[in-house]
């Protein structure tokens, strides 16, 4: 870090330095000059992210994108170059770095602290894939192959149900069953995708109420962060998997599954910023949404059980069997979804218009 410093363009020397932020996979810091100016440095975690010359294109393709369409200077995140003008510059370990500005007079929540931080959360990621509608998502690296294919998501889930490594299979057939009752019908976005009834858009495929930025006094969205894993994808995956998260009635490994379930007034609250500040959706994009609510969150349950089937190797754990807890209160949202279906279909259809 201290020699990652004095590698890129900043405004002033180098004062201070000291980590920042609640991120688990790049170290992050935060960086003064004598010239007042703050920044963010990272190092990328190349462990989880193997190809970080295509995954810093399609950043400085969107940022640069974005950068041109918003008048406010905080609307969009904004690379600071190396001194060769690179956007990322390499250490003597062969770690690789990237420098932001830092965003001034802002604040990023863990969790929302009243139902407006939600609606406030997708405003800005609709605002984002508004943005973003005339940019070429078929130009963006695929930095995670098949992230969002479901079909191939069960593709692999079969391996690891067949060759059960640890015999855990015979433990969870209600949770093999809820998936496999459901795989037929769980192609459905791929199907629209490939066949192009669905127009390919700019995702962020991490649509945390974290990876927003707000204003400081206001509370109003400034922009999106943390896009390293923005890809070309389909509206219904940001939407999806933002209605997982901030919809959900438990965490994510809530052992009481009779805890998990939707809130339907923060689906309707996420829902009418999203569709207010997203304008570009066509009508079988809003049709979808709902649906990409149910399968990102399927998705999201058969990942956790194919990972507790091949024994744990790619979600960290706490305890043990935390990866069939996590399974567990996905399929459980997922039922609970099901059981107010035609409700999330009416209510996108009203918010729609």
């Amino acid at each position: 870090m201290e020699e990652a410093v004095f590698h890129f363009l900043l405004d002033g020397k180098p004062v201070s330095c000291r980590r920042y932020g609640c991120g688990h996979i790049n170290r992050t810091y935060l960086v003064k000059t004598d010239a007042g100016r703050r920044y963010i440095f990272q190092r990328i975690n190349s462990l989880v992210f193997p190809d970080i010359k295509g995954l810093m294109e399609n950043i400085a393709a969107v940022t640069g994108f974005l950068a041109a369409r918003v008048e406010e200077p905080r609307g969009s995140l904004r690379l600071v170059p190396a001194l060769d003008g690179a956007w990322v510059w390499v250490d003597g370990e062969g770690e690789s770095w990237r420098v932001y500005d830092f965003i001034e007079d802002s604040l990023c929540l863990q969790q929302p602290e009243r139902p407006e931080d939600l609606y406030e959360s997708a405003v800005a990621f609709g605002c984002f894939q508004n943005q973003l509608s005339d940019f070429p998502a078929d130009t963006l690296h695929e930095t995670i192959k098949d992230f969002h294919n479901t079909p191939d998501r069960y593709r692999k889930f079969h391996l690891a149900l067949e060759a059960d490594a640890l015999g855990r299979a015979a433990g969870v057939r209600e949770e093999i069953d809820f998936a496999l009752k459901r795989e037929a019908a769980a192609g459905a976005l791929q199907a629209l995708r490939e066949d192009g009834s669905l127009p390919l858009r700019v995702t962020h495929n991490d649509t945390k109420l974290n990876n927003v930025m707000l204003d400081a006094k206001t509370r109003k969205a400034l922009c999106v962060i943390d896009l390293d894993t923005v890809m070309p994808g389909l509206a219904a995956y940001d939407f999806g998997d933002s209605i997982r998260f901030g919809a959900a009635t438990a965490a994510e490994d809530e052992k009481n599954l009779d805890k998990m379930g939707l809130d339907m007034s923060l689906y309707e609250t996420y829902a009418r910023g999203y569709l207010h500040s997203c304008r570009s959706l066509t009508a079988l994009e809003k049709e979808t949404l709902p649906l990409g609510a149910k399968l990102m969150t399927l998705e999201c349950g058969l990942r956790f059980l194919t990972d507790y089937l091949e024994g744990d190797r790619y979600f960290a754990i706490a305890r043990p069997e935390h990866n069939l807890d996590r399974a567990r209160t996905q399929f459980r949202l997922v039922a609970d979804m099901e059981k107010k279906w035609d409700g999330m279909r009416a209510l996108i259809a009203r918010s729609a218009e």
